[in-house]
């Protein structure tokens, strides 16, 4: 049974189990309805659901399919909004997501979760704890489950954030390797697709916070633009991480090519200076029989001697111009 929690609340306060086979008849109050939390749940059961609530079969489709962007869609006097969750996995600590889809009535609210690390009872013990907010009805009850669900982006914020900054500094200090290189990029591939779920996540709430839409009351609205202020909170540290990203790719690179310059630099002011000695021993390396010099006292040291000084002096030269 993918059935997590299923209660009925009156006045803000759990009044009894309800289930999803037949739910109770509710007053005409939105301080009385029904809360049902399902996890990966079988199709016969959302169809159970379909015909008790009298979901639409669009949404419903939506539900079971499970791979929908943040939307929010109006079918007659009810709602169905789809949220996607976000969390951290494996070693690599890529970024995956999961859905959640919830209806919205009058008196009932269906939540439905798809791959989802983090379960909805924590926050149904919080807001069981707060009966005053409780007690106002199924639009606040939608407020806490997107509240918790854009919460649950910030950890991930704040462990690429250190990550990144961990690589910002090791680019500085040294060269990237290879592994650092595909990380940066699987980095940014991760970061981009997050910005194309943090995109309809805003745009959701910002239709919460400026439509008139049927089951959330207009005192309801300040409680989503809090939502919507934390989901661009969040687009604006996606996009400076990226943009971090992009530094540090280019720094890197920049500091590389200044590296292989200086070497280059080392390299050509070596080979200037062995040129001396190299150039002045071909010509005696010649074994010509008539050659000036070839039979004076002190013409080896005097050559050597000149050798050692073009040497010197470029040797100067060059450590003055920074090149060695």
């Amino acid at each position: 049974m993918s059935v997590v929690a299923a209660y009925l609340y009156r006045n803000g306060r759990r009044a009894a189990p309800v289930s999803i086979d037949a739910p109770p008849v509710l007053a005409d109050d939105k301080s009385e309805f029904i809360w049902i939390g399902l996890f990966e749940p079988s199709e016969g059961e959302l169809r159970t659901l379909q015909q008790r609530f009298v979901l639409h079969p669009l949404a419903v489709e939506d539900a079971l399919k499970a791979h929908q962007r943040p939307k929010i869609e109006v079918y007659g006097d009810q709602l169905f909004v789809v949220a996607r969750t976000a969390y951290l996995v494996g070693e690599a600590k890529r970024i995956a997501y999961g859905e959640t889809a919830i209806f919205i009535g009058e008196n009932h609210l269906i939540s439905v979760r798809h791959g989802s690390a983090r379960a909805h009872t924590e926050l149904r013990s919080q807001l069981e704890a707060a009966p005053s907010q409780l007690c106002h009805g199924v639009d606040y009850v939608l407020h806490a489950i997107l509240d918790f669900v854009v919460d649950g982006y910030m950890p991930i914020v704040d462990e690429v954030e250190e990550e990144v900054l961990a690589m910002e500094h090791r680019a500085l200090d040294a060269f990237l390797t290879r592994d650092d290189v595909t990380r940066l990029f699987t980095l940014r591939r991760d970061l981009t697709r997050f910005e194309r779920i943090l995109g309809p996540m805003a745009e959701l709430c910002s239709k919460l916070v400026h439509f008139d839409l049927p089951c959330l009351d207009v005192e309801a609205r300040p409680y989503f633009r809090d939502v919507l202020d934390h989901v661009r909170r969040i687009e604006n540290r996606i996009g400076g991480l990226r943009d971090v990203l992009t530094f540090v790719f280019e720094a890197s690179t920049l500091l590389e090519q200044q590296r292989q310059g200086a070497i280059t630099r080392q390299l050509a002011a070596w080979a200037a200076i062995l040129a001396v000695p190299t150039a002045i021993a071909g010509i005696y390396g010649m074994n010509f029989e008539h050659m000036p010099e070839l039979k004076t006292r002190y013409g080896y040291f005097i050559v050597v001697a000149i050798i050692a000084l073009l040497c010197s002096v470029l040797f100067v030269r060059f450590k003055r111009a920074r090149w060695l």
